[in-house]
């Protein structure tokens, strides 16, 4: 509980996550605090993690006060918590509007990976993804896309920002959503995760994700500089039109090119290129012997991706032995091409298979 009282409700007041600098400073300044306290509320939101005004004891009670009467700082609402029999988590979390988005961590020897949201449903409508099933609703803002990784580390107890190895040491823009398509809110949000007086994680730890929304991908270099992944899934326009409908609007021969193009990209920074492997479908020797021409000169490595089921879907993930004679013949191609393992399949936390539990269960009582 706050030392100081207030008459004006949480849902009246302003969140200040998802505030850059500029608009923290802009806020101090309007209730007449010095400039100097935005680096002091800075180091206490994104650094220590505290939401409580009244614990942030570098401010005077004063400045205390006057914060606790017209801000919060505001995580989402967690309303369901699984973890994996890998020990992957995931997130369903719950927006003022009552939208929600999941988002998963998935751990490693000594750390992991946060696959973040950028929009609640999808607009993109790829073929063998079941968070394309679900229309899209909104893009989130700056704020809830900072917001799934404050929830991930009060989870893991990661506060304050640790000096050295933490769990949550990666981030990929995978989640529900194309994160080109709500990059402004996506790129406002990353500044300030890897901003080092707060969160703090490197750019080089963080990855977005886009199915070729190739307008946006020199911006996104130029601003961000993260490392880029293409879901690229399919070798001919053909097959990708089927299986990635945004290529009829940006074809592969437009893809690569930007990917070329891509400002950072070089062999130390690849590229990579997911894809799903889809049995009979883009998982033929030829396949990928047209995969290793089709990028020849491309900073690129391919992330094999056996396809993970869900309810109602036309696909099967194909064969071990397929997918490895597949890797193979990317690797003899001067290549690297993993396969992935697939994590969190028994909560349905895997690629691909993100979906809100509210609109399954919106789905499910419209179609009882």
């Amino acid at each position: 509980m706050s030392l100081f009282m207030t008459d004006t409700s949480p849902s009246e007041r302003k969140n200040l996550i998802g505030l850059d600098r500029a608009e923290l400073l802009a806020e101090l300044i309007a209730i007449g605090e010095k400039p100097f306290r935005v680096k002091q509320l800075w180091h206490w939101i994104y650094h220590q993690g505290e939401t409580d005004f009244a614990k942030m004891t570098t401010l005077a009670k004063p400045s205390r006060a006057a914060l606790t009467e017209r801000f919060v700082i505001s995580r989402p609402t967690v309303s369901t918590e699984l973890t994996s029999e890998d020990n992957s988590r995931k997130w369903l979390l719950k927006f003022d509007d009552a939208n929600e988005v999941e988002c998963v961590f998935i751990p490693e020897e000594d750390s992991g990976a946060l696959c973040i949201s950028s929009q609640v449903g999808c607009t993109l409508n790829c073929a063998f993804c079941h968070t394309g099933t679900q229309k899209l609703v909104r893009n989130l803002t700056a704020a809830e896309i900072i917001g799934q990784l404050m929830v991930a580390r009060d989870s893991y107890g990661e506060w304050p920002t640790p000096a050295g190895e933490r769990w949550l040491r990666n981030i990929v823009m995978m989640g529900m959503g194309e994160p080109m398509y709500n990059f402004d809110n996506v790129a406002k949000a990353l500044k300030i995760i890897m901003d080092g007086d707060g969160i703090s994680i490197s750019k080089r730890r963080i990855t977005l994700s886009t199915a070729g929304v190739v307008p946006m991908m020199e911006r996104c270099g130029d601003e961000l500089d993260v490392n880029l992944a293409v879901s690229l899934h399919a070798c001919t326009d053909e097959l990708r039109d089927r299986l990635v409908p945004i290529n009829r609007k940006y074809p592969i021969k437009e893809l690569l090119a930007a990917c070329r193009s891509y400002p950072g990209a070089k062999n130390s920074r690849r590229i990579t290129f997911e894809y799903a492997m889809l049995k009979g479908v883009n998982d033929s020797v030829a396949d990928a012997k047209q995969l290793v021409r089709m990028v020849s000169g491309l900073p690129a490595k391919f992330n094999l991706i056996p396809f993970n089921p869900w309810p109602g879907t036309e696909f099967e993930c194909s064969s071990q032995a397929v997918i490895n004679t597949f890797s193979k013949i990317l690797n003899d191609g001067g290549l690297s091409a993993p396969v992935r393992r697939p994590r969190g399949r028994d909560i349905m936390a895997a690629c691909g298979q993100l979906k809100s539990a509210s609109e399954r269960a919106r789905r499910q009582k419209v179609t009882a």
